[in-house]
């Protein structure tokens, strides 16, 4: 499945309810789920992004409707990359 790396940050809504932070974590989790993908590492940090999450979901299109469901919520806003693997980027690199 395509892994999905995303880079979030609080808007002036999340940071003013950062307590509700973890709350609003496992709701994302659960949709996540509900579009087939699953949120295999999560890291809060320090420097230009306030969260880390990378995932994986079947597709693309998946991805992006569980992203926009959670956008919606207005808490944070995100950057997505989207990660190969070790060996996916030899693939690539090996088909040049």
């Amino acid at each position: 499945m395509p892994t999905y790396i995303t880079l979030a940050d609080w808007t002036g809504e999340g940071i003013a309810h950062a307590k509700e932070s973890p709350r609003r974590l496992q709701q994302a989790r659960e949709v996540f789920s509900a579009h087939g993908g699953e949120m295999t590492e999560f890291y809060m940090t320090m420097g230009e992004h306030d969260m880390v999450i990378v995932s994986t979901f079947p597709d693309d299109e998946s991805y992006a409707k569980a992203m926009l469901k959670i956008a919606g919520g207005g808490s944070v806003r995100s950057e997505t990359l989207k990660a190969f693997t070790e060996d996916e980027y030899r693939d690539i690199c090996e088909a040049l």
